[in-house]
């Protein structure tokens, strides 16, 4: 089932679009969700930002209101056509998150939207160390993605959640200390907050 409904979500943008609406109302609806890792953040319009991962714009779309020199990557032709036709204001390409095709220090802010879940424990090591190496010094790397909820309450609900459209590796990253990973290859940890009984994570990690 969970496989299904998982290829469904990609396949289909109205089913997509509305998981993820359901999924944001915990921490105040899909506006406040697609911002919450750049709260804080100064970004100019010149600010050269990577939306990693991109899929269909979701986050691309806030993103090009506050720079004009965005680019998203993701691996899913299907989802960089979408998003292309969403968020029209953004450059694209179509790469690997582990092989990513731009020059050492090119990028001011590298931001990923729940999409490390879906790395295993070495690709998830290789991303790390790519935004690392793209991102200029002192820039910042911004991540939302599940974390294991500390309220009881959301056990259930995230439990089911992942059930359903996630893998294995989004299981593993709830045991994933993120932001003890990032100062390991060399990031400091600005800040980690956590939302929704902890079942989210923000982390802003900088070079």
């Amino acid at each position: 089932m969970a496989t299904i409904l998982r290829d469904w979500s990609y396949r289909y943008q109205w089913l997509y679009d509305g998981v993820s609406r359901l999924a944001a109302i915990s921490v105040g609806g899909e506006q406040r969700f697609r911002q919450l890792a750049l709260q804080g953040l100064t970004i100019h319009s010149d600010t050269k930002v990577l939306d990693l991962c991109c899929g269909s714009g979701q986050t691309t779309q806030f993103l090009v209101k506050m720079s004009q020199n965005v680019t998203g990557l993701d691996a899913s032709p299907l989802s960089l056509l979408r998003a292309k036709q969403n968020v029209p204001q953004a450059e694209y390409v179509e790469a690997f998150a582990e092989e990513m095709p731009f020059a050492d220090h090119e990028f001011d802010l590298v931001h990923t939207s729940v999409a490390l879940h879906e790395m295993q424990p070495e690709q998830l090591r290789e991303i790390i160390r790519e935004v690392y190496r793209v991102l200029k010094p002192g820039g910042v790397f911004t991540v939302v993605d599940f974390h294991n909820p500390h309220n009881p309450l959301f056990l259930p609900s995230v439990w089911l959640f992942l059930w359903l459209f996630e893998t294995e590796t989004a299981w593993q990253l709830l045991k994933t200390d993120l932001p003890g990973l990032f100062m390991k290859m060399g990031f400091s940890i600005d800040k980690q907050c956590l939302y929704a009984g902890g079942s989210l994570q923000v982390v802003q990690a900088r070079k």
